[in-house]
């Protein structure tokens, strides 16, 4: 059997045997991250966490929302009330309908795990 080495470019070197991130998550940047992470485990919080995030101005009515699954309204309001007491949306009432946000910070914390910014 012959034994052939893999010859990799420096940029596939990098990407292949570099860590993910400079230094490992502290107690506390666990802490904060985990909730978030927990709350976005579930495909359908996920989906409207990006559909929130990809409205104009960042902010949807749950109006807006509704439509995209085949989901009743009650476990549509169900998810976004997890994501917004994880602290990933937050909202406003206005009239009879309420206006979900990014909340930006949270989204920081998500970016700088999974894109080796800690």
């Amino acid at each position: 059997m012959s034994k052939s080495l893999l010859a990799l470019t420096p940029v596939e070197t990098v990407a292949c045997c570099s860590p993910l991130t400079s230094t490992p998550l502290t107690a506390d940047q666990s802490e904060r991250i985990a909730p978030l992470l927990k709350a976005l485990a579930d495909p359908v919080r996920l989906r409207l966490l990006s559909l929130v995030a990809s409205h104009a101005e960042r902010e949807a009515c749950v109006c807006d929302l509704n439509d995209a699954f085949d989901l009743s309204q009650p476990t549509i309001s169900h998810h976004l009330k997890v994501l917004h007491e994880a602290g990933l949306l937050d909202r406003s009432k206005r009239g009879t309908w309420v206006y979900y946000s990014v909340r930006t910070e949270a989204l920081a914390d998500l970016s700088a795990l999974i894109g080796g910014g800690l």
